[in-house]
């Protein structure tokens, strides 16, 4: 690699640090803080909110690796020209051929970061994050420890707990269980407490009121106790976390026994198809991002008033490749055997950036297919 190709990747990796890490806090924060309300509405320790937006972390990055290829491209090219750099490298002999080598070598690097996320983090981080997620919703001490709120730790039940002192007792505590609609009980007691037992949990309540409506009569017992328990363990559900996505199965795998993962994940071949080949084209996209970008803006002459118009023109491409990628998914999950189509864009991103390569490599060539094109108009008018 020579000292020009360097020079132009290390502004490549530059630029595409800087949009990549603006964009990943965008999307990272934007996922943060409806995190945040729901895990600590729920009790949780900061602890526990860090790990979930580190766990998230992965799947912000691929969304955002192919934007900021794009970006460093787009914004590279565009200082140089606007410096004259690019004027100057182009007249020392350096045609479009030649300047895009180093394009292709900060493509790649991307798409290989793209592969390491798409075929190992992602998956990883998100079999992970499932795992904790059960594990936080079976934690129902921590959601019910919450003064002066209303709770609904799961359908028909409401818990309410005005103080908890810092020996870890419960004063004024409300709970009404209403998932029997022909029975409902409503507890209140001056003072509870959280009792763990091998069984699970229980609430034992102290000097308090149990209310038994029954719907049938619509009779209200009451009943005084000087103590009792609940249990509230029965609150969480019991059912084995389920792991088997097709989100979190390895590519292997999905290469290897289609059908066996499509079963035993409960979705369709179409499914698993679509998902093992869009890994390989996302980290493809990243390339074609980048390499869209550049030949674009080597497409026309110098202007004063910039290259907007050629910014709009690589903006509005990529926008267009965005969209064939989410039109060819459709066929792939109905038909998996359709799954080539899922390439379609790397085909007409590489296709159309080598035609935007030949224009800038022969100018001329466009405007003599437009002249040629306008004599037979003319010659027809006469």
């Amino acid at each position: 690699m020579t000292r020009f190709d360097r020079y132009m990747l290390s502004q490549f990796m530059v630029m595409f640090g800087f949009f990549a890490l603006v964009l990943v806090s965008i999307f990272w924060i934007n996922k943060a803080v409806r995190m945040f309300d729901r895990l600590i509405g729920d009790g949780q320790p900061a602890w526990v909110f860090l790990e979930f937006t580190a766990l998230t972390l992965p799947g912000v990055i691929g969304v955002v690796l192919p934007i900021a290829a794009f970006a460093a491209s787009v914004y590279v090219v565009n200082r140089l020209s606007t410096e004259s750099e690019l004027t100057v490298m182009q007249a020392t002999g350096y045609s479009p051929l030649r300047l895009i080598r180093p394009v292709v070598v900060f493509g790649a690097i991307i798409a290989l970061m793209m592969s390491l996320l798409a075929h190992l983090l992602i998956p990883n981080s998100l079999s992970q994050l499932r795992l904790r997620q059960d594990e936080v919703s079976r934690n129902i001490t921590a959601k019910l420890l919450s003064e002066g709120e209303f709770l609904h730790p799961a359908p028909g039940i409401t818990f309410y707990i005005r103080e908890i002192t810092p020996e870890g007792e419960l004063r004024d505590v409300f709970l009404s269980d209403r998932r029997n609609p022909e029975t409902a009980v409503t507890y209140t007691s001056s003072r509870a407490y959280l009792v763990q037992e091998r069984g699970g949990t229980r609430l034992v309540m102290v000097a308090g009121l149990a209310q038994n409506l029954r719907g049938a009569s619509n009779r209200l017992f009451t009943t005084h106790f000087d103590d009792f328990s609940y249990d509230i363990s029965s609150l969480v559900s019991r059912d084995a976390i389920d792991l088997n996505k097709v989100a979190f199965a390895s590519t292997l795998d999905m290469l290897g026994n289609p059908q066996e993962v499509a079963a035993r994940t409960g979705t369709s071949y179409g499914i698993v198809m679509s998902q093992v080949h869009g890994r390989f084209t996302s980290a493809l996209l990243c390339i074609v991002a980048a390499l869209v970008g550049f030949c674009t803006l080597l497409v026309g002459t110098y202007s004063r008033f910039g290259v907007w118009r050629q910014i709009v023109l690589a903006f509005t491409l990529l926008v267009g490749l965005k969209m064939i990628e989410s039109a060819v998914v459709a066929p792939v999950l109905i038909t998996g055997a359709l799954w080539p189509l899922l390439y379609l864009p790397v085909f007409l991103g590489v296709a159309l950036s080598l035609a935007l390569l030949a224009l800038a490599s022969y100018p001329g060539m466009l405007r003599q297919a437009l002249r040629r094109a306008r004599v037979p108009a003319t010659e027809t008018g006469a």
